[in-house]
């Protein structure tokens, strides 16, 4: 089973090539990994060809980007990582293995954030613990799937949030999702940027918006005004 690693990128010069390295491996052993780029106009693509097997172009959007990447995809499996996010070692046999039971059908890492601050510790203990509760993943913990299933789903849908919550909402409706405690290392450098504590109540006030049905378009402009 090849894995396809599809990774969505927008002004990543040196975050993403630290991330591409990581994965030098995988592509050794036969999968691929596809960049996506959103309109980047620093060096994220001269960064990232020499280590990509392919380096695309799709509309600024992460679902966007992400679906062009798995439309071009020729792996089977298709693993989404952000440009932020380095994979444990040997993540393709975890995937692979997780997997190699014909009825799998998708599945998500356990995830660790970068920075050791207790409030941080305790938001990922708390992000893996709500999956595990509700079979809904977010992007940071490096959602995979078997090609056929996320055709099956409709993919992606074009939101410009929440396309993670979305999209685990369609794969869980054709089954659980299967957990992978082995952690991926994620940055959490939006937590730094912005302030921890401000940080998690934005998120926990988008994600209940989005519960309550609140239109994603007011979500976003919601999310830009608070991470200014």
């Amino acid at each position: 089973m090849q894995i396809s690693v599809i990774i969505p990128a927008l002004n990543e010069a040196g975050v993403l090539v630290r991330t591409l390295r990581h994965l030098q491996p995988l592509r050794g052993r036969g999968h691929e990994v596809l960049v996506v780029d959103g309109g980047s106009n620093d060096n994220t693509l001269a960064e990232a060809v020499p280590l990509a097997d392919r380096v695309l172009q799709a509309p600024r959007g992460r679902a966007r980007q992400m679906h062009a990447g798995a439309v071009n995809a020729g792996g089977s499996i298709l693993w989404f990582l952000h440009a932020d996010t380095r994979p444990p070692e040997g993540a393709d046999y975890l995937i692979r293995q997780t997997l190699e039971d014909r009825h799998a059908m998708w599945g998500w890492f356990d995830v660790r954030l970068s920075d050791a601050h207790p409030l941080l510790k305790c938001v990922a203990w708390l992000m893996n613990r709500r999956s595990r509760l509700t079979g809904i993943v977010t992007g940071d913990q490096g959602i995979f799937v078997r090609r056929a299933v996320y055709e099956q789903a409709g993919g992606f849908p074009q939101l410009p949030i929440m396309e993670d919550i979305a999209l685990s909402r369609r794969l869980r409706r054709l089954g659980r999702p299967l957990q992978i405690d082995t952690p991926l290392l994620s940055s959490s450098r939006r937590w730094e940027k912005h302030g921890i504590v401000r940080t998690i109540f934005t998120m926990w006030c988008l994600r209940f918006g989005y519960f309550l049905g609140i239109d994603p378009r007011r979500l976003a402009r919601f999310y830009a005004v608070h991470r200014a």
